[in-house]
């Protein structure tokens, strides 16, 4: 599918910028697929007024492939929220693996309904950037596509700037979702997109889930041959933004709202180093990111969203010191959870 083919309102959307979290697994003690909780976080999303969800992706466990279960999440979020809402909502899939695997994962999700795909290039590692745009090329033939610059820490694979304006270049590719982790990488990608004359084109998504506000409200100046270009990243696509989703949305709108302002409210630009410090519990910067998965599962299982912590992968969670530093986090910036909203409404969530 063409991107012209989209839902105009879907697209128009994405182009616009909005939140996209990016949707966990629901476990049971078992640690097989848990229905109930994965329908309730698919509504919470939903209720706490996110723009999308982003499911098969890192935040959901690329594991899910190896062992089946793939199509079910992917189907179990989609009817959820066809049940729940009628607004339109951007429905991101997670593709991973070689070329043949994240074809056929394509070809999947827009089976099922899903609008755009994530393509991860954690399977490319070993592939030159000639070879890594080929595979790109093949995927969009099947889907619009978000590119994902994933940070190295969990996977990803450095790319040149130089990359990323080829990778700008190809027709069906409608955003980006930049989350190395990196300044010097994230202006990689926005020098790419810029040089291959795209920003209007492709939406700029913030991945950075260290540096999430003031991605979303500085304006970035990028300079080519002395004509100065002026981008902005238009919306978010995170793991982080999986807990604490509503007060994730009223920053998103402040930040928004602050973009093309003389003055950004001091307290805004303060609010980074809050979230940011929020971050570094949740996902276990402390310990390269191991726990930052069970982490988020963490907020979730104490406000009964989750039962549980569980990862498909027994070895992983959290870290030691991790839970602490999740309980310093969440009594320090407690004014930035939602736990009213899911109080609220969870019986009806899980109902």
């Amino acid at each position: 599918m063409h991107h012209s083919q989209m839902k105009s309102d879907v697209r128009r959307l994405i182009a616009d910028g909005t939140v996209i979290p990016a949707h966990p697994l629901a476990l049971d003690a078992g640690r097989a697929l848990d229905p109930i909780h994965q329908r309730a976080l698919t509504r919470y999303y939903i209720d706490a007024g996110a723009g999308g969800l982003a499911v098969g992706v890192h935040t959901t466990q690329f594991a899910i492939r190896e062992v089946g279960l793939y199509r079910p999440v992917l189907e179990l979020a989609a009817v959820t929220a066809a049940d729940w809402s009628t607004r339109p909502l951007a429905l991101v899939a997670g593709l991973a693996g070689p070329t043949r695997q994240a074809v056929s994962e394509a070809q999947t999700a827009l089976g099922i309904g899903y609008h755009a795909g994530l393509l991860s290039l954690a399977a490319m590692k070993s592939a030159s950037e000639d070879e890594i745009i080929a595979h790109c090329e093949a995927v969009a033939r099947e889907i619009p596509l978000v590119g994902f610059y994933l940070q190295p820490a969990v996977g990803g694979v450095v790319l040149s700037a130089d990359f990323w304006r080829r990778f700008a270049g190809i027709d069906n590719v409608i955003a980006i979702k930049i989350a190395p982790f990196n300044r010097y990488r994230t202006l990689d990608v926005l020098r790419g997109v810029a040089a291959a004359g795209a920003l209007d084109r492709i939406a700029l998504y913030t991945g950075n889930d260290d540096h999430i506000l003031l991605d979303l409200t500085l304006p970035f100046d990028l300079r080519d041959r002395g004509v100065t270009t002026r981008a902005y990243f238009r919306g978010g696509l995170l793991g982080h933004w999986s807990v604490w989703t509503a007060s994730a949305i009223k920053q998103f709108e402040r930040c928004r709202a602050a973009r093309h302002k003389d003055t950004v409210p001091a307290d805004l630009l303060a609010l980074d180093a809050r979230v940011t410090d929020c971050n570094s519990a949740f996902f276990d910067v402390a310990n390269n990111f191991h726990g930052c998965i069970a982490g988020c599962h963490e907020v979730l299982r104490r406000q009964g969203l989750l039962e549980g912590i569980w990862c498909l992968d027994p070895a992983e969670g959290l870290s030691p010191g991790q839970l602490q530093e999740i309980d310093r986090v969440c009594n320090e910036h407690a004014d930035l959870s939602d736990d009213d909203l899911i109080t609220s409404n969870l019986e009806r969530w899980l109902a």
